[in-house]
C-alpha cells in the first residue's frame, strides 16, 4: 500500500502541475485579451461621450434667410456740395436724404469728402432703420455744360456705405452728357470777371 500511495502521489503531483501550467497559459492568454478589451473599451466609451456631447449641446438655430430690401442711393457730387437721396426702386418714394451743408458749418467745407462721409452716415442710418439691406448707388456730376467728373465727395460716400453694413449691388454713373446744342451760361461775350 505504501507503494500505491507513493505512485498515487506523483500522479497527483503531475496532474496538479499540469493544471497549474494550464492556468498559467490561460492567464497569459487572458492578459493580452484583457488589454485588447481594455483598449477597445475606451474607444467605445469615447463614442458615446461624443454622442452625448452632441445631444447635450443645443443645436445652433437655423436662421431664416434675411429678406433683401433694395433701395437706390442717388448721389449728386459737385465741387461745391454733395447731396445724397435714398429712394425706393421706382424713385417715387424718398426714404431719407442729407447734404454736405447739413453736417458742416462753413460753406467751403460742403463739397469735401468729410462732409460727404457724415451725410452718408446719416442717410444709411435712416434707411437701415427702415429695413433696407441692399442699395444701388447712382453717382451724378453736374454734367451738361458743367463738370463731367464728380466731386471728391462721391468716392467718400461709396466707401462709407460699403463699411456701414449695407450691401452695394451696383455703382452707376448717371451724369447727363450733352449730345449737342447746349449753351453755356455767360452770354455772347462770356463771363466778365
Amino acid at each position: 500500500m505504501a507503494k500505491e500511495e507513493k505512485k498515487a502521489e506523483p500522479k497527483e503531483e503531475k496532474k496538479e502541475e499540469a493544471k497549474s501550467e494550464k492556468k498559467e497559459e490561460k492567464m497569459v492568454e487572458e492578459k493580452p485579451k484583457e488589454k485588447e478589451e481594455k483598449k477597445a473599451e475606451p474607444e467605445k466609451k469615447e463614442e458615446p461621450k461624443k454622442e452625448e456631447a452632441k445631444e447635450e449641446a443645443p443645436a445652433a438655430p437655423v436662421r431664416a434667410p434675411r429678406k433683401t430690401r433694395l433701395a437706390v442711393l442717388n448721389v449728386y457730387s459737385s465741387k461745391n456740395d454733395t447731396i445724397i437721396t435714398a429712394t425706393d426702386v421706382s424713385g417715387a418714394e424718398t426714404l431719407g436724404w442729407a447734404s454736405g451743408g447739413m453736417v458742416v458749418k462753413s460753406h467751403r467745407e460742403e463739397g469735401r469728402p468729410y462732409a460727404a462721409m457724415q451725410a452718408a452716415i446719416k442717410v444709411v442710418g435712416t434707411i437701415k432703420d427702415k429695413g433696407i439691406t441692399h442699395v444701388h448707388v447712382k453717382i451724378r456730376a453736374p454734367g451738361g455744360v458743367g463738370s463731367k467728373t464728380p466731386g471728391g465727395g462721391a468716392q467718400a460716400v461709396v466707401r462709407t456705405v460699403a463699411r456701414s453694413g449695407v450691401r452695394i449691388i451696383k455703382i452707376e454713373d448717371v451724369t447727363p452728357l450733352p449730345t449737342d446744342s447746349m449753351k453755356r451760361k455767360g452770354g455772347r461775350r462770356g463771363r466778365r470777371v
